[in-house]
């Protein structure tokens, strides 16, 4: 998800208001938004703790775009590139295809998957 939101962020957004500070409006924080919104259909504590997630990832995007000597873009499609080479090789380890080859929503539904084991842990339900 990281290298997703930094590709977002690395698209142009100048057109964009000021939040605060110097931080724009960017296309990372919209898509966010949009995703939180899908998060509060699935669970109201589940798209709080991704709404957590997302701040996270965009802050951390915009801080690593600051002090980059090199566009965000380029670290994105890196860690991009290794990321899905570790899925699929955990995907040939465990025998099984990707679920989210039958269906794109399983591409939303994983982080949130990730999210319930850590609220399991701390006995938050959701």
């Amino acid at each position: 998800m990281f290298s997703f939101i930094g590709f977002l962020v690395s698209i142009p957004h100048n057109y964009f208001p000021i939040l605060f500070g110097a931080v724009h409006l960017n296309w990372g924080i919209l898509i966010t938004i949009g995703l939180v919104i899908y998060y509060f259909k699935l669970s109201k504590k589940m798209a709080y703790g991704m709404s957590f997630i997302g701040f996270l990832l965009n802050f951390g995007n915009y801080s690593l775009s600051i002090y980059l000597e090199y566009d965000l873009w380029v670290l994105s499609l890196l860690l991009f590139i290794v990321a899905w080479i570790g899925q699929f090789i955990g995907h040939k380890i465990e025998g099984k295809k990707p679920s989210f080859f039958k269906d794109i929503e399983f591409l939303l539904v994983g982080p949130a998957w990730l999210l319930s084991h850590i609220y399991k842990k701390y006995n938050i339900k959701y």
